[in-house]
């Protein structure tokens, strides 16, 4: 089977703009861009992934003398040099380094103290996805990684100050309902209490379309392996193209005042249904669909699947741990400026947990983890106390027991 042109079918069936979202906030900033990249280091961790690759490219039109790159994906890493070497319009720096370790590592800060400083540093090692919640121990490392080793990385750089420091965040912080948001709600905490010490933003934004591990990319894997596609009917989306994704991270690491926290201004007219995506990709590809009532239906169906009978999708109604039927960006009690870009709203640092109060939410989450003896509940009560307006959503059934 001949697969789509992906960006072309994002620009026309997802986003429905041929031009980039951010395309003007970009051109009215584009001799700050370039002062503050250009001749710099940057450094960036999770930059094997969708987003953190996007946040690359974008950058490297400013022309940075260093870019070091860090991932715990090695083949990630190797595919993100193939594409960067094969992009004729992209320049590479003269140093460019990749390096396949975890930024919580011994050898990671060994390599960091090497180098002595980077004037940029973004960082998009996070769990991302609600389905990495689904038992005590995945939520465990997910805590871990976006918030615990965040922190200790945020001490650490109290003594090589960036000019500019990035932390992903993520439109589920806002009025969490899982615990991936609710850890990426109290990542932002964390960055508010150092925000008087490094210069340093988050974004949140929508989904990225066809992003590595997302429903959408795992139609691809499942046309190429002739497996039915499952998807929810009743759940709809904020989407931004792979490139927007990487533009809006540059635009608020850069452009961003310590402690603030950068959205599209997307309104609820953009929220897409992914049932309207699956409908649409099939039509794009040319190809009829026939719908089945359950899971076992369309995998049997599957068995017979040629390059012209209509293709298998099984559509049901989310009943899954942790899943809004929609996302937002910002809960009315944050503090919200519309007015100073044209595609960009800031969230700005108006009200934040002290230093202790973080301190001590975390240490009690630690206690939690030397357990060894806890669940789920106990994780979602801790977290509760810091951040009230998070209401959990537990259904009993988690992701990973769909297709």
């Amino acid at each position: 089977m001949i697969l789509p042109n992906i960006q072309d079918f994002i620009q026309s069936n997802i986003t429905n703009r041929k031009e980039s979202f951010f395309k003007k906030d970009l051109e009215n900033n584009k001799k700050k861009l370039h002062k503050e990249i250009n001749g710099k280091s940057v450094l960036v961790i999770g930059g094997a992934g969708t987003i953190g690759s996007s946040f690359i490219k974008a950058a490297l039109l400013y022309n940075p003398s260093e870019l070091v790159v860090v991932d715990t994906n090695e083949n990630g890493l190797t595919e993100l040099t193939r594409t960067l070497r094969s992009n004729i319009n992209i320049k590479i720096p003269n140093v460019y380094l990749t390096y396949p370790m975890s930024f919580n590592s011994i050898i990671f800060y060994k390599m960091f103290k090497s180098h002595g400083k980077f004037d940029i540093v973004a960082n998009f090692a996070a769990h991302k996805h609600v389905r990495s919640e689904k038992d005590q121990f995945s939520i465990e490392a997910m805590i871990k990684n976006n918030v615990i080793d965040a922190k200790k990385f945020l001490d650490f750089l109290k003594s090589f100050k960036p000019e500019h420091f990035f932390c992903v965040s993520t439109d589920k912080a806002a009025n969490p309902v899982n615990v991936m948001g609710g850890s990426k709600k109290l990542m932002e905490h964390v960055i508010m209490s150092y925000s008087n010490k490094l210069k340093i933003t988050t974004a949140r934004f929508a989904n990225v379309a066809f992003s590595n591990g997302s429903l959408l990319y795992g139609f691809l894997e499942r046309l190429l392996q002739r497996q039915p596609i499952s998807c929810p009917s009743d759940v709809k989306r904020f989407f931004v193209s792979p490139e927007e994704s990487g533009e809006i991270c540059l635009l608020t690491c850069i452009l961003g005042k310590s402690g603030d926290i950068y959205f599209p201004k997307l309104d609820a007219n953009q929220l897409v249904s992914f049932k309207k995506i699956t409908i649409d990709f099939f039509k794009y590809l040319k190809r009829d669909i026939k719908l089945f009532d359950s899971e076992d239906e369309a995998k049997k169906a599957s068995l017979s699947i040629s390059d012209i009978s209509p293709y298998p999708v099984y559509f049901f109604k989310s009943d899954t741990s942790g899943e809004k039927l929609y996302e937002e960006f910002y809960s009315n009690e944050d503090v919200v400026e519309l007015d100073k870009y044209e595609s960009i709203g800031i969230i700005t640092n108006s009200a934040k947990p002290t230093n202790s109060e973080i301190d001590s939410i975390i240490n009690e989450i630690k206690l939690i983890f030397n357990n060894e003896i806890y669940i789920k509940s106990d994780i979602i009560k801790a977290l509760n106390k810091l951040i009230p307006d998070f209401q959990h959503i537990e259904k009993g059934k988690n992701l990973d027991e769909r297709m």
